[in-house]
């Protein structure tokens, strides 16, 4: 192991020896190198000659680079073509932490980490569990999630998914949480992603704090857990009775036990899909700007031997974008209408003539909702006919078909709703042929 690893699980295991524990080999072998290549063209900036570099220079001093992008991008050269730091922007690191306390009240003075940047959520995601998850580990989520999910703990870094139900009683499944979380022995890893997808839901006011205790439980058991939080439609909540804040907020500050891991980012709060910017932030209880110098240090680190490092073009528009006199009216307005059509779906399925065919799941928030369909029909196929005869498509999960309101327009939801309708009863009616 490199000295200057371990360097850094010294830190962690004199600060939180919990933390050092819930590190995957992996995680307990990277660091940040600030020796080597790094540290020589640091000591090198600003000198006459500076041949360090991996970059081309002009003769002028400034990054080398087509004229043509300059008629296409109106930001200062530094801000476009050099690399960014794999740590990420600082300037934009500072300003989306600002964010989490300022979206997540609760927080009050909990001290949490500067966010590093990653390229989207899911490199987020995957980094968590290059530092967080060995083979053969078990990764705690409901039973309907994200399919990328499984590519990256199961695949990636054979981890080990294991779900429960989602719901039960047309809310969270408390019970089938804490009673997965039983069987796991010391080490817990939890994904948990509000607003779901696929679902859209996101747990309700009084749901919180159930599940807060559920991790406590574990706790008190003597078990240690990361709980690895998929913020990615963090926001869109379109309910009064649904938890607003993000979980990270409760589970930051429940033990030294618990670490609580932020996936967030641009791609959905700030409609940018092809930026390609997320985040990831830590927060333990009693954690020290030191421990969290530490985390970010062995991150950034998994980020540069992964990708390096993430678009400096992408993280210097939204620091602009964020200063910008329209930003917090545009992205009200977005929310205006995706709530609308949110309000448009719940004022369809009313209509107790789709009960014969499919109920909705609980759904109150972000992109997504799902309804399930009715023995004996058969959601694959029912897509198919929905392809060929009624142009429109859906994704299927089983006997589920998602339905992604936020792509739909308002005007064109009831129809949705009935294609789905009329293709389940063409199924039947095929059937009794």
């Amino acid at each position: 192991m490199d000295t200057q690893a371990i360097n850094l699980n010294e830190t962690i295991q004199k600060l939180n020896k919990n933390v050092l524990d819930l590190l995957s080999e992996r995680g307990k072998n990277i660091f940040f190198p600030k020796l080597g290549i790094l540290s020589q063209s640091a000591q090198a900036k600003g000198k006459n000659i500076n041949a360090t570099i991996g970059e081309a220079i002009e003769d002028n001093g400034f990054s080398m680079h087509l004229s043509e992008f300059d008629k296409l991008i109106k930001l200062p050269l530094g801000s476009v073509y050099p690399y960014a730091p794999s740590f990420g922007k600082k300037e934009l690191r500072d300003c989306w932490k600002e964010f989490i306390y300022q979206k997540n009240p609760s927080l009050g003075t909990t001290q949490i980490s500067s966010p590093i940047v990653t390229c989207g959520l899911t490199h987020g995601i995957s980094m968590s569990g290059y530092m967080f998850v060995d083979e053969g580990d078990t990764v705690v989520m409901p039973d309907l999630f994200w399919e990328n999910y499984s590519l990256i703990f199961d695949n990636a870094y054979k981890g080990k998914v294991v779900s429960f139900p989602f719901f039960k009683n047309g809310g969270f499944n408390i019970d089938g949480f804490s009673e997965t979380m039983d069987t796991i022995e010391r080490k817990i890893v939890l994904l948990l992603n509000f607003p779901n997808n696929p679902t859209g839901y996101t747990p309700l006011i009084s749901e919180i704090n159930l599940i807060v205790n559920a991790i406590q439980k574990q706790v008190d058991q003597g078990k240690n857990v990361v709980a690895l939080i998929d913020d990615a439609y963090f926001g869109l909540v379109y309910e009064n009775n649904v938890y607003k804040e993000s979980i990270f907020a409760q589970l930051c500050n429940l033990s030294e036990k618990v670490l609580a891991v932020k996936l967030d980012g641009s791609t959905k709060e700030d409609y940018v899909w092809g930026f390609r910017v997320g985040f990831i932030s830590f927060g333990v209880k009693n954690g020290t700007p030191e421990l969290y110098e530490a985390l970010e240090n062995k991150t950034a680190g998994a980020v540069r031997g992964n990708i390096s490092n993430v678009s400096h073009l992408s993280q210097s528009l939204l620091f602009q974008a964020y200063f910008s006199a329209e930003y917090g009216a545009d992205k009200k307005d977005k929310f205006i209408t995706l709530k609308s059509r949110y309000q448009s779906i719940i004022q369809v399925l009313a209509d107790p003539k789709y009960l014969e065919y499919f109920t909705a799941l609980p759904f109150n928030s972000g992109y997504f909702m799902c309804v399930e369909l009715k023995n004996p029909l058969n959601a694959e196929v029912i897509r198919k006919i929905l392809l060929d005869k009624y142009s429109t498509g859906v994704i299927v999960f089983g006997n589920l078909i998602r339905i992604a309101f936020s792509a739909v327009p308002k005007s064109k939801i009831p129809e949705l709703i009935d294609n789905i309708y009329l293709a389940c009863k063409d199924y039947i009616e095929q059937k009794q042929i």
